[in-house]
């Protein structure tokens, strides 16, 4: 403990004698992976404070740390000066700071402040006060022991004998051990950090390593990271790390990978880093730069199951491709942008779990179906739940493994399914060179948008029922064949969760005849929907969803040979037709019937509500206007029934 006090001391008179140029501000510039961030986070949460108590009127623009820690000891020595400009008048500033961590001073201008303590909240009224606009800096010098216990934002452990330490602060463990803004409101512009330690380890952050030497039994370790980051992504490690360093080429630029592992897992991240070399090339490629083009990737090792995103260096415990593939695709969606709070936290999950599963996939097609198939079943083993995180108190909601990461995932799969692959990435890529939102936040309405302008369609429907509403469909499809080239079917659907009454989607219906099969993409908007379409042969079998796309759970196909026979109350004459249709209803039940008539956009283009005499109605539909395409008559009987036929115009 002596040797912690004499390093307070030497952070105190270093802080003091800083020059003023280097105070300078910079400009702006799976199953395991959800359990780990989950225990962690619950544990760290449990009858503690979350709400933020930081100034929401300072705009955080730089932060300079100088932390000492011990990985052998549960303890933190610090100094944390930050840069922020005032965003109204201003006669206190609050930092976020955990009520047992001790503020020693506060400094400002080189002269000691009073401050105040109240439960997380660090205040330190200002002697003089600032004005809206200004530009200023404030000092904490501090210690303590956070109280992690050895779970979540302050971690110790041991690798074959060794002490350990790491940091993991999502979502609200930064206060936990350092003074902050603890939200995901206002990024850091800029991040120097300097770690101290005993002169047996290593200390790492995120960045780029600028120096690293030793002084007497204290080993220093410094590093600067010059991109915007939030709070929650700041992270330190130390142990006795062994390095190594690999390349790999992304367009023009030759990207560093630097990982810090135990010296007993060498071999193994060795090995298996070229996965991760691949990923990158792989993402590079689909989702746009790299962000953090002129910096690096890394990977440091830590002692807890699973990862975290650490912005230029994830921690992992160990180098498995799909975990690393998707701490990875994190710095595009959890890193460059972030989710503007953590309701929204699908963007980033969500996106990282399907980025995974696509490298997988690539690298393991055989695999392909049984892992969707799993994961579906794992989304439907529930009726209910959103993908929308409507309680963020609660860890275990916000990293619901079945609701964010499985669901976040297969959304993005009925996505490109929906709008197809390439309008899909096109959109993903607008959305992260996005100015608005990139090296920022994003809300879902912000994906949303830049996914309808690269389709020219509306997806309200879709982000209303699957983002926000809960539970799945389940299927029947009941089919015939007309003639030798032709089927008829009928998609009937019904929902798990009231919340939707009906998923619109387009559905994959595969038919198989003879040495061949065709798949069709049906839109599916009204339940009980009939579809006519030609498709070449003789089907002997129907598969409903055969590749897994959709979210859906006991769908049935069968065979229905009556589908052939025309519907007995519903006549329609001629189909096709050129310039006029006619339709009599028989046998319809109440004293009136709706007819509506709707092209393939769903834009209505006839509507009458119909009396009828005795069951029986008929109504004239002008089709002159109309150009050849297939349409769909809606009939709806007095108590709401609904049937769906299609017509042709040629």
């Amino acid at each position: 403990m002596t040797r912690f006090v004499s390093l307070l001391l030497l952070l105190l008179v270093f802080t003091r004698i800083a020059r003023a140029q280097e105070d300078e501000a910079y400009c702006k510039q799976m199953s395991a992976v959800q359990e780990n961030e989950m225990r962690i986070a619950e544990r760290r949460l449990q009858g503690r404070i979350t709400r933020v108590t930081a100034s929401e009127d300072i705009d955080i623009h730089y932060h300079r740390c100088n932390w000492y820690v011990d990985p052998a000891v549960n303890a933190i020595y610090g100094t944390v000066t930050t840069y922020f400009s005032a965003l109204r008048d201003l006669n206190t500033v609050y930092f976020d700071l955990t009520y047992n961590m001790l503020a020693d001073s506060v400094l400002y201008h080189g002269k000691r402040l009073s401050h105040g303590r109240s439960g997380d909240s660090l205040s330190c009224p200002l002697p003089v006060g600032i004005s809206s606009g200004s530009f200023d800096s404030i000092t904490v010098c501090y210690h303590g022991a956070p109280l992690s216990s050895g779970f979540g934002s302050f971690v110790l452990g041991k690798h074959a004998g060794i002490p350990a330490m790491f940091t993991l602060s999502e979502p609200y463990g930064a206060k936990d051990w350092w003074p902050c803004k603890n939200s995901v409101d206002d990024k850091i512009d800029s991040l120097d950090v300097t770690i101290r330690t005993p002169v047996a380890y290593t200390g790492v952050s995120n960045g780029l390593r600028t120096g690293s030497y030793t002084s007497g039994d204290t080993a220093v370790n410094i590093w600067k990271h010059r991109y915007p980051i939030t709070s929650y992504l700041v992270a330190i490690a130390a142990t006795n790390y062994q390095k190594f360093d690999k390349r790999v080429q992304l367009g023009s630029v030759l990207l560093p990978m630097e990982t810090f592992c135990y010296p007993e897992s060498f071999t193994t991240f060795e090995s298996q880093t070229q996965s991760t070399l691949d990923a990158l090339q792989l993402y590079h490629n689909l989702f746009g730069p790299y962000p953090f083009l002129k910096e690096k990737y890394g990977h440091t090792q830590f002692a807890w199951g699973g990862g975290e995103e650490h912005q230029t260096n994830s921690f992992v415990k160990d180098p498995g491709e799909s975990l690393c593939a998707h701490e990875l695709a994190h710095q595009w969606f959890g890193d460059k942008i972030t989710c503007a709070a953590f309701t929204d936290i699908w963007l980033n999950e969500g996106f990282a779990t399907h980025s995974a599963s696509m490298f997988m996939e690539s690298r393991h097609p055989e695999s392909t179906l049984t892992t969707r198939r799993s994961e579906i079943s794992n989304i439907t083993s529930n009726p209910a739940g959103s993908v929308f995180v409507d309680d963020t108190t609660s860890v275990s909601r916000i990293f619901d493994f079945r609701l964010t990461y499985l669901k976040g995932s297969h959304l993005l799969y009925m996505l490109r399914l929906q709008m197809g692959d390439a309008a899909f990435w096109r959109g993903v890529q607008q959305y992260l060179k996005d100015e608005r939102l990139a090296y920022r936040y994003a809300r879902t309405r912000d994906l949303q948008q830049h996914l309808e302008a690269s389709c020219n369609c509306t997806l309200d429907s879709f982000f209303r029922q699957w983002v926000y509403g809960q539970g799945y469909p389940s299927y029947r499809i009941d089919w015939t064949q007309i003639g030798t080239e032709t089927v008829k079917f009928r998609i009937s659907q019904s929902t798990s969760h009231s919340s939707v009454a009906m998923f619109q989607l387009k559905v994959p219906i595969r038919f198989y005849g003879k040495d061949r099969d065709t798949t069709l993409l049906a839109d599916n908007q009204s339940n009980g929907q009939l579809y006519i379409r030609d498709i070449g042969f003789v089907a002997d079998s129907v598969a409903f969803d055969p590749d897994l796309w959709l979210i859906s759970g006991n769908n049935r196909v069968q065979r229905n040979d009556s589908l052939a026979a025309p519907d007995r109350n519903i006549v329609i004459y001629p189909n096709p037709f050129h310039e006029e249709c006619e339709v009599m209803l028989t046998d319809f039940p109440g004293a009136y019937a709706a007819v509506i008539m709707y092209g393939a956009n769903g834009q209505t283009l006839f509507k009458n509500v119909q009396p009828l005499y005795q069951g029986k109605a008929f109504v004239r539909i002008d089709g002159r206007r109309l150009a050849a395409s297939t349409y769909f008559l809606l009939l709806i009987d007095q108590d709401g029934r609904k049937t769906t036929v299609p017509v042709q115009k040629f």
